[in-house]
């Protein structure tokens, strides 16, 4: 029987207001709280960080189950410490409730397929009207628990040196792919030697396909135009062994300051960072770049179960919002790709309006000057990778 004492308790509840009433993310409010609580033993940690993020996945299913509705985080908590066999600790007023009916509503065969996964209805409307049945097949994968992958660097080792390292830390794990290993169990591995030595970075394992899909070569000049933090221009680093230039772009200084950091852990050299403040940073690269990875913003619902608030968040005119840029991305930044050079169009999203649609209209307005060679939609997995959209096109 797992036991949830008073600071947990009080930690969780405020996690949950920061997350749904002050809208900060749920990562990020985790985060804070153990910092704030350095100690709380590993069970308490375990037991905290597990609570938050199921509380916020299943938040419509349990407010369905206790019969309330809006800002109930105390009654939602108990309900699930209740569903999970977690007893609630001395000092904490725990809500009284016909716990029987509750378990009952829960169960319930018959609750709207909304209700029973936990998410608004008109996200699950619009996603049924992009996947048909399809959304009925992954739903379950993207309400899970997110395995660990990481991407074994390259540069400085092996994923089967990776797996031997890690083992010798007490983490075990196992590879999966020429790059990837996968954890057998969760662990903080930024705690690790290896992480601190560079060795590997924290990347889903259809996440590490976007830049194989790049396919970069040793001395050409590469741009990853949506950079963010770097993971993928990370990656490409280690594909061209630190030969070449390539220029990772961003809008927003504070991530490339990131990006600037991580390379120099993973020893990629070959990475420049340059902040998008102006329309000349883009002019001065046009008919540059031998490969573009456009790797746009976008919904984010093929990395929902590690982002599950992100649900509680979205709005169907942000949707709207987020294609709009996806194609003044698409279109504007496709003039940086020289004549014979290629381009990858990614998103972490599985929705037809954001991937493979873009994709089309852009070819069909672009058919003399851009030739798509591939389009694949990565669909998220039970205890497997994420879901992610990769497409890859030649000018010509």
């Amino acid at each position: 029987m797992k036991l949830m004492y008073k600071p947990v308790w009080d930690g969780v509840l405020t996690a949950l207001r920061d997350i749904f009433s002050e809208g900060y993310r749920a990562d990020k409010v985790i985060q804070k709280h153990m910092k704030a609580n350095r100690k709380w033993g590993s069970h308490d940690r375990r037991l905290f960080a597990e609570c938050v993020y199921d509380v916020v996945r299943w938040w419509r299913r349990l407010l369905h189950a206790m019969e309330t509705s809006g800002e109930a985080y105390p009654l939602v908590v108990a309900a699930w410490c209740e569903l999970h066999g977690v007893e609630i600790g001395k000092g904490v007023e725990k809500p009284s409730c016909d716990w029987a009916r509750m378990r009952e509503r829960w169960n319930d065969p018959g609750l709207p397929r909304a209700v029973r996964q936990s998410l608004p209805s008109w996200l699950d409307t619009w996603a049924y009207e992009q996947l048909g049945e399809k959304w009925d097949q992954i739903l379950p994968a993207l309400n899970e628990e997110a395995p660990v992958f990481l991407r074994a660097n390259r540069l400085k080792t092996t994923a089967a040196k990776l797996v031997s390292r890690l083992a010798e830390e007490k983490i075990p794990a196992s590879m999966v792919g020429a790059d990837g290993v996968k954890l057998d169990q969760r662990a903080n591995v930024f705690l690790t030697k290896a992480f601190k030595e560079g060795l590997f970075e924290v990347q889903d394992l259809n996440s590490q396909k976007v830049a194989v899909a790049l396919d970069p070569k040793p001395g050409e000049r590469v741009i990853d135009a949506c950079a963010g933090a770097g993971g993928k221009s990370l990656h490409i680093a280690a594909l061209m062994q630190n030969k070449g230039k390539l220029i990772s772009l961003d809008v927003t200084e504070k991530k490339l300051g990131e990006l600037r950091e991580r390379s120099n852990r993973a020893g990629a050299t070959c990475i420049e960072t340059r902040l998008i403040d102006s329309t000349k940073v883009i002019k001065r690269l046009d008919d540059s770049a031998d490969r573009l990875l456009l790797d746009v913003p976008c919904s984010g619902l093929g990395v929902l179960r590690r982002n599950p608030d992100a649900k509680w968040k979205l709005t169907l005119e942000e949707v709207e919002r987020l294609q709009g840029l996806q194609r003044e991305i698409l279109w504007g930044y496709s003039r940086l790709v020289k004549k014979g050079g290629r381009m990858v169009y990614a998103t972490c999203s599985i929705m037809p309006a954001e991937n493979e649609r873009q994709v089309e209209r852009f070819v069909g307005e672009h058919a003399d000057t851009w030739k798509l060679l591939s389009s694949e939609t990565l669909f998220p997995e039970s205890n497997g990778p994420d879901g992610f959209y990769v497409s890859v096109l030649e000018r010509l």
